[in-house]
């Protein structure tokens, strides 16, 4: 039994037995291929994939992870530049450049200007975002993320030179727009060069970048505060200069994506990207039925919902991936962690000198980075989900306890040291499950064929909310405002408990499972609290097992479910 399939775009022809080597033909349009020899192959990739343990896949894509850490090292920028800003507002020297002086002769920039700074970044990163979605598809990777290197090499003497806060906040906007690109494309990337027993790690390890950004930029203003000196914010923007250069150069040597590539049908090319990503030290690896694996998964896909355009992330069973990708991502501000970006003014607002205050976001941000470390070991036993909605009520517990504490009197001289204490716990349990965690879970959740573009989407609702958090929090931080100070974290504790209902009926965990196997569970409806359970073969057809206790519940088929039979009995055009 076999299935017959029309090339697209001049793809392919006579694909026999092979074992070694495909041997594609590109000149030819609209001939027929025999699939059957595919799918054996991608079979036996899968099954050799979920029996790789950790040390296995790191021994057989060593390259793969090196390439995909340095793609995801731009996000460093972002983290830097984000805590650079937020920072700057409890920064002396910039307060007196680009803030407006107080009835008792301290310096502040207002919260609007605040909210317009820090906006302003997000802005351009949401068409930053778009753009990205249209080039990666089109272009490829390596030449997105190159464009964006670029621009930003020009974009950072924008803020360097800024002569007023207008002109800085032009600066931001551009700025974010390759920072858009570097939100997605790392991801995507990320997801795509690795093997499932890796995706955890090197996906998580974007969040790592942001928090080693954030980590130096807070290190950077604690060396700066004694400059007295339009040098002491000038500097924190020149080091900015220091990332795109080398990476620029890494990123013209890395190999594409060999999942971009069978999008494009370009398998021999593909094939190539695959053994440049991994070493030939697994004797049971083949990057022939690799490839074949992807085709599969690839033909799959479009049969269950051909197309990759935006409007496809929001139809049939895509709807439920982007919803559930977007909203993952939304929860990251959603939950409250919004008051870390503002640690500085709120460890001030709380009583803390200046000084003390830096002191705390570095280790705030060391603290960070421990949580995700912490996350690559338990992401692999609990899971994706349990890790998530744990981390969510380990959160709505600290914000109460936060926001408790700020219901305290002023004379209470021990408060202001509880409240900072609360926030860098606040700060761990973030980056040990919801921060990292749901970089997996997006670049995981989507579709092969729709994964930039649903990351794009779902980034630009992150962004959406973020504007929000961004007019509300310097409010609620800022003592020119509603001067709420530690109270704040009351409001968000009741937002962090909303998420926690919405994360425990619509969630699913992806732990363990291939790209075609998600596929097949989507398709098949299966309830969120019901795919960490559940077993499918792609590759015959079957119905879902949904594993209860002792008993297995075999999903019934459901109208138009032959669809995914893509490999027996059927023959369609391209």
């Amino acid at each position: 039994m076999s299935i017959s399939v029309a090339a697209e775009d001049g793809v392919i022809s006579n694909m026999g037995r092979r074992m070694s080597q495909f041997q594609w033909q590109n000149e030819r349009r609209g001939t027929q291929i025999d699939f059957q020899d595919v799918v054996n192959d991608a079979q036996e990739a899968a099954d050799h994939e979920h029996n790789m343990s950790v040390w296995q896949a790191i021994k057989t894509y060593p390259k793969a992870c090196g390439w995909s850490i340095l793609a995801s090292t731009a996000l460093i920028m972002e983290g830097y530049d984000l805590v650079v800003i937020g920072s700057f507002y409890g920064f002396p020297e910039f307060q007196k450049k680009y803030g407006a002086k107080q009835p008792d002769g301290k310096y502040v920039v207002s919260a609007p200007w605040q909210t317009g700074l820090s906006n302003g970044a997000l802005i351009g990163e949401i068409l930053g975002l778009l753009a990205c979605g249209i080039l990666a598809e089109r272009m490829g990777y390596r030449f997105t993320i190159g464009l964006a290197l670029v621009l930003v090499i020009c974009f950072i003497f924008i803020t360097f030179f800024a002569v007023n806060i207008q002109m800085l906040l032009v600066g931001e906007i551009l700025c974010g727009l390759p920072w858009g690109v570097f939100q997605t494309i790392t991801t995507a990337y990320a997801a795509e060069v690795t093997p499932t027993a890796l995706r955890p790690f090197l996906t998580t390890y974007v969040n790592l970048c942001w928090v080693f950004g954030q980590l130096i930029g807070s290190g950077v203003l604690r060396g700066m505060l004694n400059v007295t000196s339009q040098w002491g914010y000038r500097i924190p923007f020149a080091l900015q200069w220091m990332w795109p250069l080398p990476l620029l150069v890494g990123i013209t040597l890395a190999p594409e994506s060999p999942w971009w590539l069978v999008r494009k049908g370009r398998y021999d090319d593909a094939e190539r990207s695959l053994r440049r990503l991994t070493s030939a030290g697994d004797s049971n690896f083949n990057p022939t039925k690799t490839i074949a694996m992807m085709i599969h998964t690839d033909e799959l896909e479009r049969e269950i919902s051909a197309g990759t355009t935006y409007w496809d992330c929001f139809k049939g069973t895509d709807l439920r991936r982007t919803e559930i990708a977007c909203v993952v991502w939304m929860i990251q501000t959603l939950c409250g962690s919004g008051l870390q970006g503002y640690s500085t003014q709120f460890y001030e607002n709380a009583g803390l000198d200046t000084i003390y205050a830096f002191d705390f976001q570095m280790g705030q941000y060391a603290l960070a980075a421990i949580g995700v470390f912490v996350a690559w070991a338990l992401m692999p036993r609990v899971g994706r989900r349990t890790l998530y909605l744990y981390g969510l009520i380990a959160t709505f517990i600290a914000l109460l306890i936060t926001g408790f504490l700020g219901l305290a009197p002023s004379s209470n001289k021990a408060a202001p040291w509880v409240i900072g204490t609360m926030l860098l716990i606040l700060t761990f349990i973030y980056d040990l499950s919801i921060g990292p965690v749901c970089y997996c879970l997006v670049a995981e959740i989507s579709s092969v064929r729709l994964r930039s573009k649903t990351i794009v989407i779902a980034r630009n609702a992150y962004n959406i909310v973020g504007i929000v958090n961004n007019i509300l929090t310097p409010r609620m931080v800022v003592t020119t405002a509603w001067d709420w100070g530690a109270k704040a974290a009351l409001f968000w504790a009741g937002s962090c408990f909303l998420c926690i209902v919405w994360v425990f009926f619509r969630l699913p965990e992806p732990k363990g499972k291939t790209y075609a196997e998600l596929d097949v569970l989507f398709e098949r409806r299966v309830k969120a609290r019901d795919f960490g359970k559940s077993d499918t073969n792609p590759f015959r057809g079957d119905t879902v097992e949904i594993r209860r206790g002792s008993v297995v519940a075999i999903d019934a088929p459901v109208e138009g479910t032959e669809k995914l039979d893509v490999v027996h009995n059927k023959e369609y055009a391209g």
